[in-house]
Parts: structure tokens; sequence; C-alpha cells
């Protein structure tokens, strides 16, 4: 299991076009992932969690991915957010 703060750099943050692409690229990968942030916990790969998440650029969201490809799920998302 990988677990590690990551800063959200996507301007305007997971609005609801890069949410869809994270959700998509996140679904090649059989590790589960997922967000914390304010307290909450969201499935990074559902659609209608992230879009109440209502995450925004600049913050710091603490992701957890658990796995057998969780190396690489980890890498692609830190590149990607």
């Amino acid at each position: 299991m990988i677990e590690k703060e990551v800063t959200v750099t996507i301007k305007e943050g997971l609005h609801a076009k890069p949410a869809g692409e994270l959700v998509q690229n996140l679904g090649r990968f059989t590790s589960d992932v997922e967000f914390k942030f304010e307290n909450r916990s969201y499935n990074a790969k559902s659609m209608l969690g992230l879009m109440g998440a209502s995450i925004r650029e600049g913050q710091i969201l603490t992701v957890r991915v658990d796995g057998p490809d969780e190396e690489e799920a980890f890498e692609w998302l830190k590149t990607f957010i």
C-alpha cells in the first residue's frame, strides 16, 4: 500500500472534464485508489464521488493506492494531478 500527500496542480481543480479523465485512466489499474480530503474519503475511481469532493487547485490530498499495480497507478496519478 502507498499512502502519500499530493498537491493538486490541475488548473481550476477536479471539475467535470479532468475528473472524467482521471476516472477513465484509473480504470486501467486494478489497484484501489482513494483520496482523503477534509476528514472524508473518496473513491478516486468514482466520477460521482469526485464531483462531490470539490477538490481545487493547490489543495493537498492524501492519496492511498492499494493493489498489485499500486506503484504504476500512483506514478500516473502523481503526474496527472
